[in-house]
């Protein structure tokens, strides 16, 4: 009889523990890119939040989201720091572990003041101005490589990092330190609405090519394979189910052709 009670006394301590477990977390990180990702706790984290926070609860598991520069994001995923990194394109981490599919798109253009009268036509164009660049960023191979290439000079190039690079960026360009701004049309456009400052900058000329960007998660991990086959899964599913575009929707932004894109520079 005591042994009886003592295994019913264990079963029901196993079970209690079982019940109180900490569940199994994923922890995603990037540096502040609204609406792609936001504040961490806000109502609206961003579009890329919430797909992952709904996606991998089905299956039981926690996402955790940090903000970070995107740098450090960049490291410390690459060393298994971090499960993944939101709003990374192929060339941000090549040796990264991508879904098929991309749940959005990077278009890139550049912003200036209204009566600054010069626009992107190409890097020949570019030889005229300052641009405001952030550190660790992809552009684009043509791109990138002017940057790389000019980097030392600060009347062609100049480089922000931190967590407040894009607000950096555009004080430069308030200031009349820079000439032109890079950034995502998407991020741009929530920045500056967020501020009421709308009509603020306009776009001056974007990059032609969009690129797809994705959760992509740690090379150093051997749970990231298991991880983007179920974050696959659901966008796939979210996507049949008009979830995804009611999520986009919501942010009010437009969506151009996500559903499948392969990994493309």
């Amino acid at each position: 009889m005591c042994s009886l009670r003592l295994w019913l006394a264990i079963i029901a301590l196993v079970k209690t523990q079982a019940l109180y477990a900490a569940p199994e977390t994923l922890i995603i990180a990037g540096d502040l890119w609204c609406p792609v990702n936001c504040a961490v706790g806000a109502n609206r984290p961003g579009i890329f939040i919430e797909l992952a926070q709904r996606i991998f609860a089905e299956h039981g598991i926690k996402v955790e989201y940090k903000l970070t520069n995107w740098a450090r994001a960049i490291h410390d995923t690459r060393l298994g720091r971090i499960n993944a990194v939101v709003g990374a394109g192929v060339r941000d981490a090549p040796d990264f572990i991508f879904t098929k599919t991309a749940p959005g798109v990077s278009r890139i253009c550049f912003y200036a003041k209204p009566d600054q009268g010069w626009r992107y036509e190409g890097l020949g164009s570019l030889e005229k101005i300052t641009v405001g660049t952030i550190n660790g960023y992809s552009y684009g191979a043509e791109l990138n490589a002017y940057f790389e290439r000019n980097k030392s000079d600060q009347t062609r190039v100049q480089q922000a990092s931190g967590d407040r690079a894009l607000a950096i960026n555009i004080d430069k360009l308030r200031k009349n330190r820079v000439d032109a701004v890079i950034e995502n049309s998407w991020v741009m456009q929530a920045y500056l609405a967020a501020e009421g400052k709308a009509n603020e900058l306009i776009d001056v000329g974007c990059r032609k090519i969009d690129v797809p960007i994705y959760v992509a998660f740690s090379p150093a991990l051997k749970s990231s394979q298991a991880y983007a086959d179920i974050f696959q899964q659901g966008l796939e599913r979210l996507k049949a189910n008009g979830e995804l575009d009611a999520l986009y929707r919501r942010y009010a932004v437009d969506q151009p052709g996500t559903g499948g894109n392969a990994p493309q520079p």
